[in-house]
């Protein structure tokens, strides 16, 4: 199963987002694990290689597994797991773009009208906004339409 890892940074009430050229989609700077890496050290690599700086303490923020389904036959065509991180800094000046398309500063309020996934709106939007980590299950159509979303959410500590 493919396993991917992004990191959204928070700066100034602005997010670091990374413009897909095929959808003109956005999503956070990450991509897949390297065999032996942990999902930490992928997060920063991934950030660092397609932005040119460097997370300042990250954590995670939720972690998913995502489906590809036929919706008709109701067939898995596709599965992997993404961890998604979030920091509240970094360091050294993005790139303004990279093999992977165009790296922008956004609003956080934008995340909820960027075009995106709608699971990565989801999770994002999570990322930036809640307390504690989420899990969860998307299933999408080949096409990303969003079919379903289970979601849990957890908080550490004295949260009764």
């Amino acid at each position: 199963m493919q396993r991917i890892a992004n990191l959204l940074v928070v700066k100034d009430n602005q997010v670091l987002l990374l413009k897909k050229p095929r959808r003109d989609w956005y999503v956070a700077p990450g991509g897949k694990m390297d065999s032996g890496e942990s999902i930490y050290e992928a997060a920063v690599r991934e950030f660092q290689e397609e932005t040119g700086a460097t997370p300042v303490d990250p954590h995670v923020k939720g972690i998913y597994t995502m489906m590809i389904v036929d919706p008709a036959s109701k067939e898995i065509l596709n599965e992997w797991m993404l961890y998604t991180f979030v920091a509240q800094d970094l360091i050294g000046t993005p790139y303004e773009s990279n093999r992977e398309g165009l790296l922008e500063w956004h609003p956080v309020e934008s995340l909820k009208t960027l075009p995106m996934a709608e699971g990565d709106r989801s999770n994002l939007l999570y990322a930036v906004s809640q307390k504690g980590v989420q899990y969860g299950t998307f299933y999408y159509t080949e096409e990303f339409e969003l079919l379903d979303e289970h979601l849990q959410n957890s908080m550490e500590g004295d949260q009764h």
